[in-house]
């Protein structure tokens, strides 16, 4: 495939993104099938993230954890479809922002970006604040900024070798995690069975005092972050074999698998220990895994989760790394940022950069870092579902029964819906979040003087 930029500007101006004739290195190398593609979302996801928020979600819901989940999983089904739809229309790497930049310009497609980047660029931070805080538990005498650095720098370095690197360290990741669930799953169940007065219901009713939806609704919201991993896939659109056919079997796929692991995981930890309250909500999860497993469980519960969290910050990077590359390829960003390392064929400034703006995870907590990743999910999200409605109901006008019902139907169900999740977020998300739209929408008014110029975007065509 071979990039052009489209170089349209009033005359006697200077475009402002790299011209037809530059030359713009876009080796990727197409490597990827769907089990690697689902592995690679899955990894990004995390199986256990459940126990990310399980604390600050089952409190927030009351102990409704497992209808906040089921709620997510209908809402991103819907998105996933759409996804999955605008990656055979456009089989290029950058998400949202190919996908928005596409259907409705370049101005449309750089809030867009500029969104998912909130999202990426926190992601991996959550990781990092989470392998400091269990390593630190499991050896007091070394503290958690060691392990952070450490986990960091791993992180950079396999994501300069290449996608090939992180897919086979994916296997390792998905292995110790899948064996941890087998067995939690197992002696959660034996822990439950022959216990007397079992509500089997009580996951999804919660504590007595649980009151109204609003509270499902708000966990929901936050829970968002837990599915990013289906954009994700999406971002390796130029590391695919016959990304059309590939890339929407994969993102369905993802999306299904993880819904199920996450809704079955909330469902048995519920069961095990059936509490809307914990002593500590940030290691809420050790209380249920011990209670399930005793100190081995926990232990090897550790071992798993931290592989999983350096797994989804390898794929988070990996994934950041080439929205900015895109965004730099199409002159949003400057050239430099979109040009591939001549030896590892991988975008190594973004990396870079990415690994750095990830050591502000010393001095952010975890709510507010989960609150805002939601907050960017959800507006890449909303945009997605648009972009379909936009380039097949209008652009080109399939608007049969089929169309209609695909085309229209659909994303416009799953549009309103994400819109619904996006209100349930707290106060803090959208003051955080507008603040970060108000900044890029400040960015983008210089980089087009004012709104006098196009704003730069990538031309692809199939070669």
């Amino acid at each position: 495939m071979t990039p052009t930029f489209n170089t349209d500007t009033p005359a006697g101006e200077k475009p402002v993104g790299p011209t037809s004739a530059q030359t713009v290195n876009q080796g990727w190398r197409r490597v990827l099938g769907v089990p690697s593609l689902v592995l690679l979302g899955l990894v990004y996801m995390v199986p256990l993230t459940i126990f990310s928020t399980y604390g600050i979600v089952v409190e927030l819901t009351g102990g409704r954890l497992s209808a906040a989940y089921a709620v997510t999983l209908v809402v991103m089904l819907f998105t996933a479809r759409s996804y999955g739809r605008m990656s055979q229309a456009f089989p290029f790497g950058g998400s949202a922002y190919t996908y928005a930049t596409r259907s409705f310009g370049a101005g449309l497609g750089f809030m867009a970006g500029w969104s998912l980047l909130l999202d990426y660029l926190l992601l991996p931070m959550i990781n990092y604040l989470l392998i400091g805080i269990y390593m630190e538990a499991a050896f007091p005498a070394i503290p958690a900024w060691v392990f952070m650095i450490v986990s960091i720098a791993a992180v950079t370095v396999l994501n300069v070798l290449g996608i090939t690197a992180i897919a086979k360290a994916n296997f390792v990741v998905v292995g110790l995690q899948a064996l941890f669930i087998v067995l939690f799953v197992a002696l959660g169940l034996s822990s439950i069975t022959g216990a007397g007065n079992l509500d089997l219901m009580a996951p999804f009713t919660g504590a007595e005092s649980a009151e109204g939806l609003s509270p499902i609704f708000a966990g929901s919201a936050i829970l968002c972050l837990s599915y990013l991993g289906f954009d994700a896939v999406s971002t390796f659109a130029e590391e695919t074999k016959d990304p059309k056919r590939n890339l929407p079997k994969a993102i369905m796929l993802t999306t299904i698998l993880a819904g199920v692991i996450f809704l079955g995981l909330a469902y048995i930890s519920h069961l095990v220990l059936p509490v809307s309250s914990f002593n500590d909500v940030d290691s809420a999860a050790i209380e249920v895994i011990g209670k399930a497993g005793g100190e081995l469980l926990v232990a090897f519960f550790t071992a798993a989760y931290v592989a999983g969290s350096l797994g989804s910050a390898l794929t988070s990077q990996a994934s950041v790394s080439r929205i900015i590359h895109s965004m730099g390829r199409s002159g949003v960003f400057p050239p430099a940022l979109g040009r591939l390392h001549a030896r590892f064929q991988t975008p190594v400034l973004p990396i870079l950069i990415t690994s750095g703006v990830s050591l502000l995870a010393f001095v952010l907590d975890l709510l507010t870092i989960s609150s805002l990743i939601s907050f960017g999910a959800l507006v890449a999200f909303s945009i997605v579902n648009l972009s379909v409605i936009k380039h097949y109901y209008f652009d080109r006008k399939d608007r049969g029964t089929r169309g209609v019902i695909y085309n229209l139907i659909l994303p416009g169900i799953g549009f309103a819906l994400t819109i619904w999740l996006w209100t349930s977020l707290s106060g803090l998300s959208f003051t955080f979040g507008l603040a970060w739209a108000g900044v890029g929408l400040v960015y983008l008014a210089i980089l087009t003087r004012g709104f006098r110029r196009p704003a730069p975007q990538l031309d692809l065509k199939e070669a």
